[in-house]
């Protein structure tokens, strides 16, 4: 079928404003990896704004020659698998049981939930509590306060509500399988599309955590990735703006700092810009699950 003018400029109109969004979202990332690679004097003076100028690799020999960024990889890497477990076996059967209509209650429970993505006790009351459960300084302060998100319960639930028949239960509940044996054999085998979702949520979100380390934690053997990153940023930057001996230690410092900045950027997100396209249709299932009604 021929397209009319108006429906070609239509068409071109939709490629160029893709295009326009392409760049603005690849252009900082491009900035950012050119940056880490040239010589800071070019990014200071604004004469690298897109590919790399005078090639160094010293912000990143810098950066990894510290052994505390392995430490902070080994925790993190923890973190994120022991915590996505934790949230996986707390969300799911949460999601499901909301999800069944012979649950008595149901709509209490829900409407407790969504009242905790509106209002929260606050950061002093959280940390109270966290404190007097013997948690403070522990791995659990990063794995336990953040078990599930109120949101990622509600996303379950309505894939659990349109997806898992209520016909499958009752022909297994005929055949003497009890509510967990049900969950466990049937509705988690049929149910890996929003697993697969979850896991990446909350793997995302565990990664790139940081916050309650920061109030959490001080003992420096379990310090996350991120919480390295800044005191090495914060560092690097408080170094570049003290007095030093002469103007030219004073230079490099700052010379320093800078090029640490964009290696640290860098460090930080490398592992997840090379499983994002691995796992990028979980990201697009997962926004069109939430977009359904419950």
């Amino acid at each position: 079928m021929k397209e009319t003018a108006s429906e070609r400029g239509f068409v071109a109109l939709n490629h160029l404003f893709v295009a326009l969004m392409l760049i603005v979202v690849l252009y900082p990332l491009i900035y950012i990896v050119s940056a880490s690679i040239s010589d800071p004097a070019f990014v200071k003076t604004g004469q690298m704004w897109l590919w790399p100028m005078g090639l160094t690799m010293e912000g990143y020999e810098l950066v990894l020659k510290n052994a505390d960024i392995w430490l902070g990889y080994r925790n993190t890497i923890f973190y994120t698998l022991a915590g996505t477990a934790i949230n996986l076996i707390v969300t799911l059967p949460c999601a499901y049981a909301l999800s069944r209509p012979f649950i008595k209650g149901r709509g209490i429970v829900m409407a407790m939930i969504v009242f905790t993505m509106l209002f929260n006790g606050g950061l002093i009351p959280t940390f109270l509590l966290v404190k007097s459960l013997g948690m403070v300084n522990t791995v659990w302060a990063m794995l336990l306060p953040s078990a599930a998100a109120a949101w990622n319960i509600i996303v379950s639930r309505t894939f659990f509500q349109m997806n898992v028949p209520r016909e499958l239960e009752e022909a297994a509940e005929m055949d003497g399988c009890s509510p967990i044996r049900i969950f466990i054999r049937i509705v988690v085998p049929l149910s890996m599309p929003i697993i697969a979702v979850m896991g990446l949520f909350y793997g995302v979100s565990h990664w790139n955590q940081f916050f309650n380390a920061l109030i959490y934690l001080s003992d420096h053997q379990l310090f996350p990735l991120q919480l390295f990153l800044r005191e090495i940023l914060v560092e690097s930057q408080m170094n570049s703006t003290m007095d030093s001996g002469s103007i030219l230690e004073a230079a490099e410092q700052a010379r320093i700092a800078e090029i640490i900045k964009y290696a640290v950027m860098i460090v930080s997100m490398l592992p997840l810009l090379i499983a994002y396209p691995f796992l990028q249709r979980f990201f697009l299932k997962g926004v069109m699950i939430g977009s359904l009604k419950g």
